[in-house]
């Protein structure tokens, strides 16, 4: 059966670019030409650019005479000079071009009080606003979110009515993840945007590049301002053979930050490539990429080819596929003979389940050594809690091979002896799992649907079932597992791994349980051996939207204003500085030097700290707290 929806997928790819070579045979009126015109989302009317991305990189192609990386492609035909902009790896700062911005509702306070501050009447790139970090999980989805809107009702009208005013899309709460919403509404092949959130590269499953940055950056973007970047250097990934068994692409990131650690991407893109990479559904390069952030990368990438295809007609967008098989070539992969500063091989086929931590993404351990290894060390073998989902695994892929695990755990009277989280990354998402029947499984073995946020993952938990300072360990489906990362608890042992693996742990409830070799007791007494995961890779049915969450802003929102409580302690409106009288500054105390790794996380924790990002006094005071 898999072989033949691959075949499907190969025929219906053939058609792309077959199509293309029709199209390119006849000559078109300029006013078909323009009829044809394709919008960058279903959201947006602006249309792709790739006729203005083509010409710019064909202009940097013949400066440069040399065979260009995937990355090269996307990023040069970006850049704001492309007949005079120096292009060093490395060495040079790029001004580029962004198509569009995204921002999650704990960074876009502050990016927004900035752009009011800036006086312009609105965004000059189409841009969202998205409501994900600040849903605690306590009890539940329903539960959780109702009390996340009472809680942070002023915020919320705040984000609502400046993204009214302004231009900026508004995604209400419950909406979902950012990067699931980019990546099912908002990404296409050869994409720029800026995110405001670290995890933004998770685009890079749809052949765009998605760079994290910090709000000051949007605002730059939303103001007109070319964005400036250091030139990144590219390593590339080059992916052979086929994964299998309990091998998934969870894989390929864990191995990838073992390699390279987590400051080995910093200043380049970690390119995909290679004949593996057809092996690997598109939400499966989504996890890929969003987990390249672990690494230190700018961002990463894959080529486009038939299985982001198939995503973007699964999520209505079939005329984007088509559009991006034009440019396949000239765009959107990479030059026969490109250059990669570093090239790292993979061969999925050899390629072992892992599982990495604790306390850092980058210590790896196949999971036929994780129980040695734990005790070796004195981690605690015994697993507290169990979590899947997250922006990094929340696909309906993943979600339907949990639920085929857990099925076959319960037909033989057992489910997870531990609390076991599951967070859908977005309201399609959930609703499709609703309706297929793979939330009712996941529940019956065990576990309880969060709210579609990002919860845990970024220490949105109101944990109970240890205290403060109790050594402890959980694993998850997640990206970052940095100490007291996801409960505040710095005794926690966390470890991050594939949601299949998750699954499968959760049942035994152990470091040392390896699901690809040990067997399991079932209720009557009888030893049985878990089937290797399978399921579908997109919902048979289509995807069910469930409820619509979207605000989009009004055509003219001039009339409208935007309301700052002077003594909210949420948010407060900027002051300008005074103006630099141009000297260098003198005299200034150092607070604290670091050695060795150094992440968002100690620098200024989330968790309850998240509802002061839209104040900046208030903020502050939670610099180098950990």
């Amino acid at each position: 059966m898999a072989y033949c929806r691959t075949f499907k997928s190969q025929v219906s790819w053939t058609k792309l670019v077959s199509g293309e070579i029709q199209q390119r045979c006849f000559h078109s009126s300029p006013a078909v030409f323009g009829a044809s015109k394709v919008a960058m989302s279903k959201l947006d009317t602006k249309p792709l650019p790739y006729d203005t991305l083509e010409k710019r990189i064909k202009i940097v192609a013949d400066r440069l005479g040399k065979p260009l990386s995937l990355a090269e492609k996307v990023l040069y035909s970006h850049l704001d000079d492309p007949v005079n902009q120096d292009i060093e790896r490395g060495v040079s700062y790029l001004k580029l071009r962004p198509d569009r911005v995204a921002m999650q509702d704990a960074t876009a306070q502050m990016a927004m009080l900035q752009f009011i501050s800036s006086g312009l009447p609105k965004v000059a790139v189409p841009s969202t606003i998205h409501c994900d970090h600040l849903i605690e999980a306590q009890t539940g989805g329903v539960e959780d979110l109702k009390r996340a809107k009472e809680m942070n009702e002023e915020v919320y009208n705040f984000l609502k009515s400046a993204g009214a005013k302004y231009g900026v899309g508004f995604w209400h709460p419950g909406s979902g993840i950012i990067h699931q919403i980019i990546l099912e509404n908002y990404a296409f092949p050869g994409l720029l945007m800026i995110g405001t959130d670290s995890h933004t590269p998770n685009g890079g499953g749809l052949g765009g590049l998605c760079i994290g940055v910090g709000g000051a950056d949007a605002v730059d973007v939303m103001a007109d301002i070319p964005w400036e970047l250091k030139c990144p250097k590219v390593i590339g990934v080059h992916l052979t053979g086929k994964m299998t068994g309990w091998t998934t692409p969870k894989d390929v990131i864990l191995k990838v930050a073992d390699i390279l650690t987590v400051k080995g991407g910093t200043g380049a893109i970690i390119e995909y490539h290679g004949p593996g990479v057809d092996n690997i559904s598109c939400t499966g390069m989504g996890t890929i990429c969003n987990m390249g952030a672990e690494i230190g990368a700018t961002t990463s990438l894959f080529p486009f080819n038939h299985r982001m295809a198939d995503y973007l007609k699964a999520t209505s967008r079939a005329d984007i596929a088509e559009e991006a098989a034009k440019y396949s070539k000239s765009l959107l992969t990479p030059d026969k003979g490109s250059h990669y500063d570093q090239l790292i091989e993979i061969d999925l086929t050899t390629l072992e389940p892992h599982v990495n931590g604790p306390f850092t993404p980058d210590l790896a351990h196949p999971i036929s050594k994780l129980g040695k290894n734990a005790k070796k060390n004195n981690w605690p073998v015994e697993i507290k809690v169990g979590l899947i989902g997250s922006c990094t695994n929340s696909s309906y892929e993943d979600m339907s091979r949990c639920a085929t695990i857990a099925k076959e755990a319960l037909a033989h009277g057992r489910k997870s002896k531990i609390p076991f989280n599951v967070t859908p990354g977005s309201e399609q998402i959930r609703a499709t799992i609703e309706r297929d029947g793979i939330a009712q499984t996941l529940r019956e073995f065990g576990g309880t649907v969060l709210a579609n946020a990002c919860g845990p993952c970024i220490g949105q938990w109101d944990r109970k079932d240890v205290k403060k300072g109790e050594k402890n360990t959980i694993v998850s489906s997640y990206n970052r597992n940095f100490t007291g990362r996801n409960d505040a608890n710095a005794a926690t042992h966390a470890f991050v791994t594939s949601p299949e693996l998750v699954t499968a742990l959760a049942i035994e409830a152990r470091l040392d349980f390896d699901p690809t070799v040990d067997t399991i007791k079932g209720a009557d007494g009888k030893e049985f051996k878990l089937s290797n995961p399978f399921g579908d890779e997109l919902p048979a049915r289509g995807f069910d939207p469930g409820q619509d969450t979207y605000q989009a802003p009004p055509a003219d929102g001039s009339s409208l204003s935007v309301v700052v409580d002077p003594k909210s302690n949420r948010l407060q409106l900027l002051e300008p500085f005074k103006v630099w009288d141009g000297k260098d500054l003198e005299g200034l105390t150092i607070l604290i030097k670091v050695k060795g790794k150094c992440t968002t996380d100690h620098i200024s924790a989330a968790g309850p700290w998240l509802k002061y990002r839209g104040h900046l006094e208030n903020i502050s005071n939670n610099m180098l707290l950990t």
